[in-house]
């Protein structure tokens, strides 16, 4: 029988999150760096083909061995699609169009989706009164967050907004999806692995008929190190803890780390870009945290256990 999905996160699956939500954070840096001189299937299959070469070392050096029939493999391709190729292709995209702060914003809509697909698509992770109210408070905190000057844009590259919401939906269909691994037995190592690997033969084919990458003019070093820190650190090891917290913790929760990816995007330009948190931030901060707690479920049980001390 699998162990049951955790409503409320441990200690340890919140941390995991926070990590995770900074390796995110930081491939809105990576890509924006990546777009001045990459085309966006260039980019994408880069990020996922080194990523895939890092996991099957890991695999190698921790000894695990990939699974092999048809089911599986089928299950790796849908999930690279639903998780990669799609969501990747429309961030990098969108990215080129709209400032990283607006795509951090309108990636923060994922959870709101999750909860929707997951009440149809899940016996476990059904709507609540107490993650409605999270939901709306998370992404009112991120409005904060972000600030109204960014929202004033949104009549400009129409197209890039409705991709990068389109990312949001499909990040959550994968939230779901990606849950059969642990039902199949799948470590979430190899899980990582095999849908990486999936997305880069997807990829491949892409990247060489509409970019045609020989004829682009030879990147730069910054490139360079931005594509190596997207594909090692916010795709191979992100997606290690992705799926170690899926399995335990379950798709409404893990996707909360959208939510916290414009947090952790602040407090890095602040300590390495000179950029000065304002007021805005911290109260969004303060906002987003309610809006955790609330879909979590800790905040309604201290809320009863004190209404009943009363």
């Amino acid at each position: 029988m699998n162990a049951p999905i955790n409503t409320s996160m441990t200690s340890r699956e919140w941390g995991m999150l926070l990590v995770l939500s900074i390796l995110w954070g930081g491939s809105f840096f990576f890509v924006g760096i990546a777009v001045a001189e990459l085309p966006t299937f260039t980019i994408v299959f880069l990020r996922v083909g080194i990523a895939a070469l890092g996991l099957h070392l890991v695999m190698r050096i921790m000894g695990e061995r990939m699974p092999g029939g048809l089911q599986v493999w089928r299950a790796f391709f849908a999930m690279g699609f639903l998780n990669n190729l799609i969501p990747f292709s429309l961030i990098a995209w969108g990215q080129s169009h709209v400032e990283s702060g607006l795509a951090s914003i309108l990636l923060a809509t994922t959870p709101l989706f999750t909860v929707v697909v997951a009440h149809f698509l899940t016996s476990d992770e059904k709507l609540s009164p107490g993650r409605i109210a999270g939901i709306v408070a998370g992404i009112a905190g991120v409005v904060i967050l972000i600030g109204s000057d960014v929202l004033s844009g949104l009549g400009i590259a129409f197209l890039a907004h409705i991709g990068l919401l389109g990312a949001a939906l499909f990040y959550s269909f994968s939230g779901v999806f990606g849950r059969r691994f642990q039902r199949m037995g799948i470590t979430p190592l190899a899980t990582a692995t095999g849908q990486i690997t999936a997305s880069s033969i997807l990829l491949l084919p892409l990247a060489l008929a509409v970019d045609q990458p020989w004829t682009l003019a030879l990147p730069s070093l910054n490139t360079w190190l931005s594509i190596a820190g997207l594909a090692l650190l916010s795709t191979s090891l992100a997606y290690v803890l992705y799926f170690r917290i899926l399995a335990t913790a379950g798709a409404t929760n893990l996707l909360l780390v959208t939510f916290l990816i414009p947090v952790s995007a602040i407090i890095l330009g602040a300590a390495f870009l000179s950029e000065r948190l304002e007021a805005n931030h911290f109260i969004g901060m303060a906002v987003i945290g309610i809006g955790l707690a609330a879909i979590d479920g800790r905040l309604v049980a201290m809320l009863l256990r004190t209404g009943k001390r009363a």
